[in-house]
């Protein structure tokens, strides 16, 4: 009697909690399912029912094509570029535990996870100045060209991937501190022993030790990646006459449809293949997980 008191409590006093994360979280997303059936154009009450043509129309929109294309490289570059880093700074870090600077390592890392984003953006956007940014002063001084930074696509989305990894290094990098001081100093003694170096332990046993790490650092940062916004408005504004026009996003495109071009449905159409995409990305990465853990 007493056991089924505390389950109903239990539930009651979480009760709210859900219906709270169930309105912030779930009804929007369940509403932008339904929208993405209807043509809507924000400002009529008219909601004519197109079933799947938004979604035929996408694949047919250069534009949004061009929009994926940009985000997928931008978050699978991220994703390149920050877990090897976190990782190999993770364990340089954790090597250095007994340093009195080691709190000041971490800090210092973690700093860019917790900036706020714009006027980040805005200091690198002057770094990558073609003209007055620090960065090709630095380049021409040691004999090199100036770099079109920003004005180039192919140059646009590398600076785009740079600061995306710049962002989300400190979080993938306290993550993996963590996974390193949890890790069996056993097995380490045991490899010293065997006469293993360094980079060998590291290479055939942190890395293998560090996979559920691992998981979780891709998983989040291919959502942060395949969100990007405002790196790209921020960087590209005013390199064309109009913001964001040099690398398209999908957050971009989505917003300029829904809040410039009236097309809400076709907007939360992009939204729900979003969606797709990171829930699709997700299960593979912890399918590929498993099946490595199987054998």
């Amino acid at each position: 009697m007493l056991r089924r008191k505390r389950f109903w409590f239990a539930i009651i006093a979480i009760l709210p909690t859900f219906a709270i994360f169930g309105w912030v979280r779930m009804f929007p997303i369940i509403e932008t399912l339904r929208l993405s059936m209807f043509q809507w154009n924000l400002l009529s009450k008219n909601k004519p029912f197109v079933g799947f043509d938004n979604f035929i129309e996408l694949f047919g929109d250069d534009q949004f094509l061009d929009a994926l294309t940009n985000t997928a490289v931008i978050a699978f570059g991220a994703m390149a570029v920050t877990i090897p880093a976190s990782m190999v700074l993770a364990a340089v870090i954790y090597h250095r535990t007994k340093s009195r600077f080691a709190g000041f390592y971490e800090t210092a890392v973690f700093i860019p996870h917790v900036v706020s984003l714009v006027p980040a953006a805005m200091a690198w956007k002057w770094i990558f100045d073609a003209k007055l940014g620090p960065l090709n002063a630095a380049i021409v001084a040691m004999g090199g060209t100036a770099q079109p930074w920003l004005f180039d696509p192919v140059l646009s989305v590398v600076c785009i991937i740079f600061l995306v990894s710049w962002q989300t290094l400190g979080y993938g990098v306290l993550i993996y501190l963590v996974g390193f001081r949890n890790l069996p100093k056993s097995v380490y003694e045991a490899a010293q022993l065997d006469g293993a170096s360094g980079l060998q332990s590291f290479i055939y046993m942190s890395v293998p030790l560090l996979k559920p790490i691992t998981l979780y650092v891709s998983v989040v940062t291919l959502i942060s990646g395949f969100n990007v916004y405002t790196q790209a408005y921020v960087l590209a504004s005013d390199t064309q006459g109009a913001p964001g026009r040099q690398v398209r996003v999908l957050v971009l495109d989505m917003l300029e449809n829904s809040f410039q071009n009236f097309r809400v449905g076709y907007a939360a159409a992009e939204a729900v293949i979003l969606l797709s995409i990171v829930l699709l990305l997700t299960a593979i990465q912890f399918g590929l997980l498993r099946q490595k853990g199987d054998r």
